[in-house]
């Protein structure tokens, strides 16, 4: 049976980002900027430790569209503004609402906010087909 979309459908994801991530998502991703895997460079910024990868987050985004959609080769279209880092032992809640679905698509807004409330992406729209 295919899934029905509706405007005003709701989703959740919640990621941990744990010291290792910005390391595991570095050998992935070959971002190895160090102020994502050395503390002292992350500091040195004035990030006060290291920090998350955006696409990370991005990544996080978009697996939670992925949960809502069912199906991975049904996204087409994504945007986001990065707003905030993740860092480490931060808790990023993402949260959807659909916006729109016509003209064979769905859209949705999806907001992140770590464990203090904080926009860690804005303006995020993502789009699938039906």
């Amino acid at each position: 049976m295919a899934k029905t979309f509706a405007v005003g459908d709701t989703f959740t994801l919640v990621h941990e980002c744990d010291r290792y991530r910005p390391i595991y998502y570095a050998a992935a991703s070959g971002d190895f900027n160090p102020i994502h895997i050395d503390p002292e460079a992350g500091k040195a910024a004035g990030l006060g430790g290291p920090i998350l990868q955006g696409l990370c987050t991005l990544g996080w985004a978009v697996e939670a569209w992925i949960n809502y959609l069912g199906d991975p080769g049904k996204v087409s279209r994504i945007k986001v503004r990065f707003s905030k880092p993740v860092t480490s032992a931060d808790v990023v809640t993402l949260t959807g609402r659909v916006t729109a679905v016509a003209d064979g698509k769905v859209t949705a807004e999806i907001s992140a906010k770590n464990q203090r409330g904080e926009d860690v992406l804005k303006g995020a729209v993502v789009e699938g087909r039906l």
